[in-house]
């Protein structure tokens, strides 16, 4: 079957937060939206054919998983990854902040450091800071264009109360893959220092242009005595709204106290349409998942070519993985309010702003390109009016 990922679907009166909430959260119902991480497609076509039928049953009562539910996606992420898992390794929640909250609870005390690689995806942040648990930053640094992680001050900050790192594994917002090279030294470093690392995962069948996933899990056998990763089709296939994900835990001490945690805040259940979702997708994704990526690819290829040749004084990173592209407003000479107003209030975009990630993101904007082409491109030709009039005429 082939996609028309060109169709525009109107979203907005959905209840979507990406779209019904612009005046809300940005002051302007008129906005472009281009923010919080869904995609403006429709997921494939087995998913949405089995959701109805399934509604057309009528009852949606308490729902439980067959035994065959977790063969899905470990054959997806054999197929994928090449990661052999075993079902009784998997833990479901309704989503991958629920599976960071009761790691964290589970695996740390109150007052524990818990390091993050910011700029990193923002929520982290809460989460630790509102369970009483202490963030310790390990800023990635930029070298010749990219992102790498910075080891020589991972070392510095670590302490005797440091017990776990979260990993983006790819990154977000800098959609960094990381080599299979650096996440062994990551995990040795942690193994030595007894620091457990829960990986998110959530974007790794998100990758492009010759790079390769590695699951943490499989970077090292013994890994699998300190670590946890996260996994889910709501990134892959657009199912972020259906809110089900998993935890991949080999060590049974570490799953139960998880197990554990998660139970205790009355998150074990998951939706009945995430569940039906979640196996469909999985199983008869795949077509559609394919065509997506391709599609996007060609969005990511059309923004470079267009600042290169438009905008030069912006820089655009590597799309490695999600389809998230973080963009460089610093050659604009602004300060972070004043690029924040051009493409809010000039341009009429709605964007993440670099700084949410923390202050190492200041003067970055973060888009997301998972949509039609023809509302990329109205929003590059918004972003290039709106950075020209910002610009003074040269003096005669």
């Amino acid at each position: 079957m082939t996609y028309n990922f060109d169709e525009i679907v109107e979203r907005r009166g959905t209840h979507s937060y990406k779209w019904d909430y612009l005046e809300e959260l940005f002051g302007d119902e008129k906005l472009l939206s281009m923010w919080v991480a869904d995609m403006d497609f429709k997921s494939p076509e087995p998913v949405i054919e089995a959701i109805i039928e399934r509604a057309r049953h009528g009852v949606f009562g308490y729902t439980g998983r067959e035994d065959g539910f977790y063969q899905y996606v470990m054959d997806w992420l054999c197929e994928q990854h090449g990661w052999e898992t075993e079902k009784e390794w998997f833990v479901t929640t309704p989503g991958v902040l629920t599976a960071v909250f009761a790691a964290v609870n589970a695996l740390t005390e109150p007052g524990d450091n818990i390091v993050l690689q910011p700029p990193v995806y923002y929520p982290f942040f809460s989460v630790i800071e509102e369970n009483g648990r202490h963030v310790k930053r390990n800023p990635l640094k930029i070298e010749d264009g990219k992102y790498v992680m910075d080891f020589d001050n991972l070392k510095e900050l670590v302490d005797d109360r440091t017990r776990m790192l979260i990993l983006c594994s790819p990154h977000n917002p800098v959609s960094r893959v990381w080599e299979k090279e650096t996440l062994q030294w990551l995990g040795r470093f942690c193994l030595e220092n007894d620091i457990f690392v829960l990986s998110d995962e959530i974007h790794s069948d998100l990758v492009f242009a010759g790079n390769q996933h590695t699951p943490f899990l499989e970077a090292a056998p013994e890994f699998s005595t300190n670590s946890l990763v996260t996994v889910s089709p709501s990134k892959t296939f657009n199912l972020a709204g259906l809110s089900i994900s998993s935890m991949v835990i080999p060590d049974e001490s570490i799953r139960k106290r998880v197990v554990a945690a998660v139970n205790s805040s009355h998150h074990s259940r998951q939706n009945l349409f995430g569940i039906e979702a979640f196996e469909v997708a999985y199983k008869q994704g795949r077509e559609w998942y394919e065509q997506m990526m391709a599609y996007v690819w060609e969005n990511y290829r059309f923004m470079v070519d267009f600042i290169q040749e438009r905008l030069p004084r912006l820089k655009v990173f590597p799309l490695e993985g999600t389809y998230l592209v973080w963009v460089d407003f610093r050659g604009l000479g602004k300060s972070t309010e004043e690029i924040g107003r051009i493409c809010l209030k000039e341009a009429g975009l709605a964007l993440d702003e670099g700084h949410i990630f923390g202050p190492e993101g200041e003067g970055f904007q973060r888009f997301n390109i998972a949509c039609s082409r023809k509302l990329l491109k109205e929003a590059m030709e918004r972003l290039e009016k709106a950075i020209k009039d910002q610009t003074p005429a040269p003096k005669t």
